[in-house]
């Protein structure tokens, strides 16, 4: 049997080389805000992202490690579908987002005591190959 596999190479290349910058790995990542423009594409963040096995993107779901009092909080702002997903300004505003987070600063939505955010944003392209990825890791200070 063929197995299939669904990745962005280009957000597994660019959260390898911030994840080396910092020095430290997906474990070390308190809270997230990644390109979620469709339900799909954030499982599969999950998995690019290092954040769980290839494949098990739904079962990390499922066991609330992204919720906003998981382990791991993604997109507590409530991703860029929330927002009309703003294009040009998702890079600028998922910043802002991790920076509140980091000086518990984000009111309703704020993660219990980060210390380490990670920024991630895609470009998927023509045929759908996620063919640019930025990753950015923010710590407090």
């Amino acid at each position: 049997m063929t197995r299939f596999t669904s990745n962005f190479p280009a957000t597994r290349q660019a959260s390898t080389q911030a994840y080396e910058r910092a020095g430290l790995g997906p474990d070390g990542i308190d809270v997230a805000e990644v390109h979620d423009c469709f339900s799909i594409t954030e499982l599969i963040t999950y998995e690019d992202l290092g954040f769980c096995d290839e494949g098990a993107g739904g079962q990390f779901l499922d066991d609330g490690h992204p919720h906003l009092d998981g382990d791991k909080s993604v997109d507590p702002s409530g991703g860029l579908l929330s927002k009309d997903h703003p294009i040009g300004a998702t890079g600028g505003a998922q910043i802002a987002e991790i920076f509140e987070q980091l000086r518990r600063e984000a009111g309703d939505v704020q993660v219990d005591g980060p210390e380490v955010g990670l920024q991630h944003d895609i470009g998927i392209g023509r045929n759908a190959t996620g063919a640019v990825s930025c990753v950015n890791v923010l710590e407090r200070p």
